[in-house]
């Protein structure tokens, strides 16, 4: 017998038993699993489990919190000890999105698309950060910088910010890298293509609404057809778009064209025949489309501030849950690549620093020692940017908790977006979020901050002592 073979047993009665799992896998600290019915799951008995800190339902896959290190052995003794067989992430992905309906599946397939290049994002967003201090006027001195009180520091500031831009400068890259893959294509066609859409000899599209304005914008003529020379830095749907285009070609080529000249033939095809309709159809149209929604957000957030930082905070949480949230991701890069920053972005560091603290007033509220455990780790947890097992572990489980973090948001993002603050990039959305926002707004965001670490404290322990606290 293994370890923890009663405990896997009990773990597959309580979600119905060997034969209502599909397909079974793990990740750091959970397993995963896909279900052939998750109504049939006792979650009160599978949260008594001493070695389970809570479970969640999310994107078509039920998953059980273990902890990192133990949920290695129990997932070995579950293979071990039953006729399921081992399964890579993928695998459990692939079943469990045949549950969802097509909208499910459009944000799943964006966030398999930015959630492979969040580690990139997010270094360069830090460095960005870095880079704030040393050049952002009025940290250290009431008008100079810090590089104009130290000149000599100022070839580290540019070497840092070379670094730290250069994920923003060649987004469309990674975003292709990404997207051809998740289509099926070959990703290194795909880094290919994002990087001939920002080729020096474009015009660079930040310069492109002058441009425009001054007559001045390149153009090719194809055959009569005028054709716009430019380029897509820091755009994300044209090279979406562009890259399930390639994908598509590619797979038709490589079922059509003789394995002895496939090489000769199928990449330099794809790209040629991608590159034509980009620049010629899906460039012009995305791009437009990119921008109506860029002016957008920048629209609301400049008229009615207090209201969309009030709204997105109320639904910012309750759109992870859904899996909604990676919709906005892709908003948040469009605007950091596009524009001046993104007012949304520090709107969810808050509302992560809210569920941190709303799952840390549950340390001091609930009895059972494995829930008290779950809280406090979930909270480090989401003050340092990762939400959900303090979300779907703890606040979600006693409903009150995920309430006074919301409403906690709400007011803290409604406060800061009142007051204009903005990220320069996407950065560790919780306490180290500061980093990311422009120096500016630092004193705005810090007293934000307070709030949404503070109010769902308060909040919750005052409800969870004069409401519920006999239940706990």
């Amino acid at each position: 017998m293994g370890k923890y073979d009663q405990q896997v047993q009990d773990i597959l009665e309580a979600i119905g038993g060997e034969e209502n799992v599909d397909k079974a896998t793990h990740c750091v600290t959970r397993l995963r699993f896909s279900l052939k019915d998750e109504s049939i799951v006792d979650t009160d008995k599978l949260e008594n489990i001493d070695i389970v800190k809570g479970s969640f339902s999310t994107n078509g896959q039920f998953q059980v919190i273990i902890g990192q290190g133990t949920v290695d052995q129990v997932y070995r003794e579950l293979i071990a000890a039953t006729s399921i067989s081992e399964s890579s992430k993928q695998d459990v992905k692939n079943a469990s999105s045949q549950k969802m309906n097509p909208f499910q599946r459009a944000i799943k397939t964006l966030a398999d698309i930015f959630i492979p290049i969040l580690p990139a994002i997010v270094t360069a967003g830090l460095l960005l950060g870095l880079n704030n201090i040393l050049t952002g006027p009025g940290i250290f001195n009431d008008e100079l910088s810090l590089i104009e009180m130290y000149p000599q520091w100022e070839g580290l500031a540019e070497m840092i910010n070379i670094i730290a831009s250069a994920a923003f400068a060649f987004l469309p890259a990674l975003i292709g890298w990404s997207a051809v893959k998740r289509f099926g294509g070959s990703d290194l066609l795909g880094i290919v293509l994002g990087l001939i859409l920002v080729h020096p000899d474009l015009l660079n599209a930040w310069g492109y609404a002058e441009a425009s304005e001054a007559g001045e914008v390149p153009v090719w003529n194809l055959f009569g057809l005028q054709v716009e020379a430019i380029g897509y830095q820091g755009q994300v749907l044209p090279v979406l778009v562009a890259s399930f285009v390639l994908a598509k070609i590619e797979l038709w080529l490589r079922n059509r064209v003789p394995d002895a000249i496939q090489l000769l033939v199928v990449a330099p095809v794809a790209l040629l025949v991608t590159g034509l309709i980009t620049f010629i159809v899906i460039g012009p149209i995305t791009f437009a489309i990119g921008n109506g929604i860029t002016a957008g957000f920048e629209w609301m957030f400049s008229v009615i501030p207090t209201i969309g930082g009030l709204v997105y905070g109320l639904l910012y949480a309750p759109l992870v849950v859904t899996g909604m949230h990676h919709a906005f991701l892709a908003i948040d890069i469009q605007l950091t690549g596009t524009g001046d920053g993104t007012p949304l972005w520090p709107i969810l560091a808050l509302s992560n620093i809210a569920q941190g603290s709303a799952a840390l007033a549950m340390l001091f509220l609930v009895k059972n020692e494995n829930t008290k455990g779950l809280a406090g780790s979930s909270a480090l947890s989401a003050y340092l940017g990762v939400t959900e097992p303090a979300m779907f572990g703890v606040n979600i489980r006693y409903k009150f908790p995920f309430i006074a973090a919301i409403i906690s948001a709400s007011i803290a993002g409604a406060f800061i977006a009142y007051n204009g603050v903005i990220a320069t990039s996407i950065g560790v959305g919780g306490l180290p979020g500061i980093l990311s926002i422009v120096p500016g707004f630092w004193f705005s965001f810090f007293l934000g901050m307070i709030v949404a670490f503070v109010l769902p404290i308060i909040l919750t322990l005052l409800y969870g002592k004069l409401v519920v606290r006999e239940k706990l």
